[in-house]
């Protein structure tokens, strides 16, 4: 699930936020620790700022947060990217686009558009194995930011027959905002090739059509969620003899059981019986040992990239945690150094775990006359796409958010990323179909890689901050 409506067992934030008028010179003293490097494999951090001053501590290290140029850009460190491969064919790195013998119109939409120079490491490893014919299965785990995106919107363009007005690609995502993020990279990159495509994602109020009134699908690419591309094939509105290619974008969810496993299996499913040859792509930036076990019984004979769980931090974002003893610490970071540093941090995302934290923080905020945006599950898609798109033009600095976007979402001026809940397991209630959290103690470490993953994209600095109640038993884990 992309977020959860299960209530807090916080303080009431309103209640926080109106503490904040009053006088506030007892307030407990800030003190910002960075994430040692041995619990997230961080990099170590010398500018290390510790202070009992509660006016000056967050300061000196967010003042070192600037918008990067797209200039001289560092790729995430992910050289220990493991490859497994299986039968024998021989893999060749590619060094250059031109190595793949992609097609002119390809390679222009590279180079012309998406502005690329070069493939970056898990595209120099992963597009041989993914266009080079019998077209073996692939899952690839790397960083976030690393050009996960690219290596299969690139499989999906160059597998497609221009010619067969089919669809021949899918490409299937956890939620409706990465789907169309997604879409969006492939016309860009394919804006020369005349490749057709369809974003098969719950519509809104005003472009509803009804499912018997929907023509057939002729788009060559679909990228969508499940439960929209589910319907569309029930109701045999998109054939599936065609598909070359099936991808799962954020894969460990889309085949985790807390996620979208039963409608992801019946689509492989569906389409392995018309297309039995359909090459099989699952990407994703972790892969818990339940799902790596999961998947190898339901993908067979595939290749397999991989990085050592302990090496997927990006050493691009520096983390630090701050040991807050109770709401109002939370809310009064936020308000005395967020805000007044937002103009030169570029943007920020706060996340949250449910969509009841994320309405009580928004209005805290607001109350105390904080300009803040918040998206979560509940909204409707008219004003989470209107919130997606204020966000990507700049128009607003600070995003507050569930886990909706904690997978795959790339705004590249997103410098500062906070955690303001921290993540946890869910697990079936056996009193009722809502999930809740299945036990204080057991963070999620997978949601937690991916949340920090929003900022630092493709090498740009930044800086991840977490705040923890003082006395939880979390901080042995940061």
């Amino acid at each position: 699930m992309a977020d959860h409506a299960a209530p807090d067992s916080t303080t009431s934030l309103s209640a926080a936020a109106a503490a904040t008028t009053a006088d506030s010179s007892s307030a407990p003293p800030i003190v910002i620790t960075p994430v040692p490097k041995r619990a997230w494999g961080d990099e170590e951090d010398d500018d290390v700022v510790e202070s009992g001053d509660s006016s000056s501590a967050p300061s000196e290290y967010l003042e070192s947060l600037k918008i990067q140029d797209d200039t001289n850009l560092e790729e995430p460190i992910d050289s220990n990217i493991t490859a497994v491969t299986t039968g024998d064919t021989p893999y060749s790195s590619a060094s250059t686009f031109e190595d793949l013998n992609l097609s002119k119109e390809l390679l222009k939409g590279l180079y012309v558009e998406m502005k690329f120079h070069k493939p970056s490491k898990i595209q120099a490893i992963s597009l041989p194995m993914i266009l080079t014919p019998p077209y073996k299965d692939l899952i690839a785990q790397a960083h976030n930011g690393s050009g996960k995106t690219t290596c299969f919107v690139l499989g999906m363009l160059s597998r497609v027959d221009v010619n067969l007005k089919a669809p021949q690609a899918f490409c299937i995502c956890p939620t409706r905002e990465l789907a169309m993020q997604n879409i969006e990279v492939l016309k860009k990159m394919g804006k020369y090739t005349g490749i057709t495509s369809e974003c098969a994602v719950p519509a809104d109020s005003a472009n509803y059509i009804p499912m018997s009134k929907r023509p057939p699908i002729t788009a060559q690419v679909v990228i969508g969620t499940p439960g929209t591309i589910k319907k569309w094939m029930s109701s045999r509105k998109l054939g599936v003899s065609c598909v070359k290619i099936l991808v799962f974008d954020e894969a460990d969810h889309m085949l985790g059981e807390d996620g979208f496993q039963d409608d992801s299996l019946r689509i492989m499913r569906d389409i392995e019986r018309s297309s039995p040859h359909c090459q099989v792509l699952l990407f994703s930036a972790t892969f818990d040992e339940n799902v790596k076990n999961f998947v190898s019984r339901v993908v067979k004979d595939y290749n397999q990239l991989f990085v050592k769980k302990e090496e997927l931090s990006l050493e691009s974002v520096k983390q630090y945690k701050l040991i807050c003893p109770d709401e109002l610490t939370k809310i009064r970071v936020i308000k005395d150094r967020i805000f007044e540093l937002a103009d030169k941090l570029g943007q920020t995302i706060i996340f949250v775990r449910t969509r009841n934290s994320a309405g009580m923080l928004h209005k805290a905020l607001v109350d105390l006359g904080y300009e803040v945006t918040t998206i979560q599950g509940a909204l409707t898609t008219e004003i989470r796409d209107k919130i997606i798109k204020e966000f990507k033009d700049g128009l607003t600095k600070v995003l507050i958010s569930t886990d909706l976007l904690a997978r795959g979402f790339d705004q590249q001026q997103v410098n500062l990323v906070i955690n303001y809940d921290l993540p946890l397991k869910y697990e079936p209630s056996p009193q009722a179909t809502k999930y809740r959290s299945s036990s204080l103690s057991e963070p999620n470490y997978e949601v937690y890689l991916h949340r920090i993953g929003r900022a630092g994209r493709f090498g740009r600095k930044g800086k991840f901050l977490c705040l923890l109640y003082l006395g939880t038993c979390f901080s042995r884990l940061l």
